[in-house]
């Protein structure tokens, strides 16, 4: 009985954290859409954004990126793919490893990264402040 009760519990947390993530990536999405971004657009604009601020370093392999931002890898280069035709981000071949790709953000999708942050970083504020 009391393992039940506790595994109960167990996935009714798990949904609760499930339910919050959807609420939160929907409103995301409704704040950044008047900037021509979705919340999965802007992740990758900030950890962008957050690898050159960091250490110097102006780009990011795909591969590190889809590792911070949670999207396959076909998913990602789509997504990238759009953010370089809108000259958001620029790839590059790795120069250390041929086959792979670097991505860079632009001028221009640092100064929107800069616009929008604040809209995202509120989002955030707003929807996780309960927990």
């Amino acid at each position: 009985m009391a393992a039940e009760q506790g595994e109960r519990a167990l996935v009714a947390q798990w949904r609760d954290i499930l339910a919050l993530h959807a609420r939160t990536q929907c409103e995301l999405d409704r704040a950044l859409s008047g900037h021509g971004l979705c919340a999965s657009d802007f992740e990758v604009l900030d950890v962008l954004a957050e690898c050159s601020a960091a250490d110097g370093v102006p780009s990011y392999r795909v591969q590190e990126i889809s590792e911070r931002v949670h999207l396959s890898q076909s998913a990602l280069s789509r997504l990238i793919a759009r953010l370089e035709k809108d000259g958001l981000v620029r790839r590059c071949v790795c120069p250390e490893d041929r086959r792979g790709v670097r991505v860079t953000l632009t001028g221009k999708g640092r100064a929107l990264h800069g616009e929008v942050r604040p809209v995202q970083r509120a989002v955030l504020t707003r929807m996780l402040a309960d927990g």
